[in-house]
This record gives structure tokens, C-alpha cells and sequence, in this order.
């Protein structure tokens, strides 16, 4: 909108300077055809002429301010009437010798206001006013000869016109349309968030149920192997030892089949707390290794969408775990960057062995693509012998996360 409001600003500059310098061109014209002619002009019809002119600049100049608290129909039919009137004076006044040049830009004018019917009301009525001082200072032979003539001027005049009208309304829907796509954009994102949240939801459900399912079932049957040991156990001490046997073996069964699920259910290692505690927390796990590793936060820590926090976090353990098995570094540094307001930036190096390539690292290529999705930049520095890094570079738009 800003920008529309601006480029209509420098087209009305625009529009007033041409018009300032047709009336300047045309009095100059007027002038000289009279001095070379031999119309004789009292000084009366000079200033009455020069008159017409100025109050002509002015009307076209501050027409929105003057015509303004008008209705829109009727402040045209003011504003157009009074300058056609104004062009007919002036020819009468100084002849008609460029009373035309100061007439066209009306019809270009026309052309930005008003509906196409309406507009051959002006057309008409500029012609007139142009040709009518011909016929009164020549003959009507002159005045029909000149009218073919300004015809095609003010033709030429209005094609110009509706070209450049066509050009900026075009320009404007294409910047809407932009910002419709944006907007879309957006929501389309949003919305991709919202559909893995209720799918993870949905896999979180479903594994409940499983549990709850196979827990059930087990817990039924050990109960029932326990149950019939009690009964035989003073009778039948060896089938009683043989039920409890049973209800041990689908009692680990059962321990592993939750531990299982408990273990698909995990919640986001990074869930309610800051990504810098979260990252810490790794440091501190992977030092039990003997690896030295220095942590380190840049800027004012800030919460960040929960996806991007998610994506550092495993590019962080992605790194720490190739360190363990790879590197065999002396020293480990690790960079939180937050002092970018748009962007936050993670930094993992080493001085290990390093690389001569990453292929085959399918944990570099998971990272890449989780940074790619989100539309980040992955950057891997390797030497053999000189240490590895890698830089995660994630765009930080705000919104929900940590």
C-alpha cells in the first residue's frame, strides 16, 4: 500500500510538471504566431489572456485540493467544463496559435478519471474549444483542415495515456497478488505446523492405546498364572513353580513391549525449556567421554519456533556424536549465536582428524535436509588432519517456541 501511495505520489508530480511546461510552450507558441500574424492584441486581451492561463495551471495543478470536498461526479464535470472553458478564452483572447498545446492534457487526464463513455464528453468538448478560435480568426475550411489534425494529437494523447493507466493497474494487481501469496504462504505454513502436531498427537494416541491394549493383556494373563499357582500351590508344587514361570516371562514381555512405547512417546527433548539448556545438557553428557568441550551463548538469548529449535538441537547431538566416534579431538567448541535478530546460528568444531568428504554421513545428510525444509544454510568446513566444523544457520521469524 505504501508503495502504491508513492508511486501515485511521483506520477502526480509528474503529471503537474508536464503541464507546466505545455501551458509554458503553448503561451511561448501563442506569442510568436501572433507577432508573425497580424492580429493586433489590446493589452486588456493580454492579461485577460495570460489570466485564463494562470487560473488554467492552477485548476490543473490543485485540482484535488480545490475540486476535493466535491462530490466525485460532480467535481469533474466542474473541473473538466472550467478548463475547456479556460482553453476556448485563451484562443479567443491570444488567437489559437498553441491554445491546442495548452488544451491536451485534458485529455490525458480523462483518461485517469473517468469511465470510457464518458470521456468523449471531454474529447468532444476540448476539440471545440481548440478549434472554434481557428474558425473565428480563419475560415471554417482552416478550422476543418486543423480538426483532423488535433483529432489525432488528442488520439495519440489518450492511447499514450491508457497505455500507462493499463501499465500502473496492472503493476498494482501483480504487487496485491504478491501479497496475497505471502499471506497464503503463511498460513499455508502454519497450517503444515498445525497438521504435524495433530499427526504427532494422533501417533501419541495411538500408541496409548497400544499400550494400554498390550498391558492389559499381559497383566490379565499374568494375573491368571499367579492365581493358579496360589491354587496348586500345596498340592501340585511343580505346576504352581511352572504358572509363576509363565507370569515372569509375560511380565518381561510386557516391560519391554512399554518400554518400547514409552519410548516412541517421548516428548521433545526440548519441550519447556531454553535451547541453550537443552544443548548444555548434551555437553554435559558427551564430556563424560574425556572430550574437553566448551559451550558457548552469543547474544541475548530469545525463544525461537519450536521447529528451528528442534533442528540445532539435533545438529548439536549429530555433532557431538560424530565427535565420539570419529574425531579423536583434543577440543571441542561449540557456538550458540543469537546476536542476528532474524537469524540464529550454531557452530560446532573440532580439532580431530577431520575429513577429506562427508560421503556416506547420513547424520550431516539428515541435518541438511531438516535445515533445507526450513530454509536454512548448512555449511561444512574439512581438511584432512585439520578438524571438522559445520555451521547451521536458521531463519528466525519468532512465533511459539524456546
Amino acid at each position: 500500500m505504501e508503495n502504491n501511495l508513492t508511486s501515485t505520489a511521483v506520477q502526480q508530480q509528474q503529471g503537474r510538471t508536464l503541464l507546466l511546461f505545455l501551458v509554458v510552450v503553448g503561451y511561448i507558441v501563442t506569442f510568436i504566431t501572433a507577432a508573425r500574424g497580424t492580429a493586433q492584441f489590446s493589452v486588456v486581451q493580454v492579461v485577460v489572456g495570460v489570466l485564463f492561463g494562470v487560473v488554467y495551471l492552477i485548476l490543473g495543478m490543485f485540482d484535488l485540493e480545490i475540486f476535493g470536498h466535491f462530490q466525485a461526479s460532480a467535481g469533474n464535470i466542474s473541473f473538466f467544463t472550467i478548463q475547456c472553458a479556460l482553453v476556448l478564452g485563451i484562443g479567443l483572447t491570444l488567437g489559437p496559435g498553441g491554445n491546442w498545446l495548452i488544451g491536451l492534457p485534458l485529455a490525458g487526464i480523462a483518461v485517469d478519471r473517468l469511465a470510457p463513455r464518458w470521456r468523449w464528453l471531454v474529447y468532444v468538448g476540448l476539440l471545440a474549444a481548440i478549434i472554434l478560435p481557428i474558425a473565428y480568426y480563419s475560415t471554417w475550411e482552416a478550422a476543418f483542415t486543423n480538426t483532423l489534425i488535433i483529432s489525432t494529437a488528442i488520439l495519440f494523447v489518450v492511447i499514450f495515456s491508457q497505455i500507462r493507466v493499463n501499465e500502473q493497474q496492472a503493476r498494482i494487481k501483480a504487487e496485491d497478488l504478491a501479497k496475497q501469496l505471502e499471506a497464503a504462504n503463511r498460513r499455508l505454513t502454519k497450517y503444515a505446523s498445525q497438521a504435524e502436531e495433530l499427526a504427532a498427537t494422533q501417533e501419541r494416541n495411538r500408541l496409548a492405546r497400544e499400550i494400554h491394549d498390550n498391558l492389559g493383556h499381559f497383566l490379565t494373563i499374568v494375573n491368571v498364572q499367579i492365581e493358579a499357582a496360589k491354587v496348586t500351590f500345596e498340592s501340585d508344587p511343580g505346576r504352581a513353580l511352572d504358572a509363576l514361570n509363565k507370569a515372569q516371562e509375560l511380565a518381561k514381555k510386557g516391560l519391554n513391549s512399554v518400554r518400547e512405547s514409552v519410548a516412541a512417546l517421548r516428548v521433545s527433548p526440548i519441550d519447556n525449556r531454553p535451547l541453550g539448556d537443552a544443548i548444555a545438557e548434551l555437553v554435559e553428557e558427551s564430556q563424560s567421554s574425556g572430550i574437553p568441550i566448551h559451550f558457548s551463548v552469543t547474544g541475548e538469548s530469545r525463544s525461537i519456533e519450536t521447529r528451528s529449535a528442534l533442528a540445532l538441537y539435533r545438529a548439536a547431538q549429530e555433532g557431538l556424536t560424530n565427535i565420539r566416534k570419529h574425531s579423536h579431538a583434543s577440543r571441542v567448541d561449540i557456538e550458540l549465536d543469537f546476536s542476528l535478530n532474524d537469524k540464529v546460528r550454531l557452530v560446532v568444531r573440532d580439532d580431530g582428524v577431520g575429513a577429506a568428504d562427508t560421503s556416506g554421513g547420513f547424520g550431516l545428510i539428515g541435518i541438511r535436509e531438516r535445515v533445507q525444509m526450513l530454509g536454512g544454510e548448512f555449511k561444512v568446513e574439512l581438511q584432512p588432519n585439520q578438524g571438522f566444523c559445520f555451521e547451521v544457520t536458521l531463519p528466525d521469524e519468532g512465533g511459539e517456541g524456546l
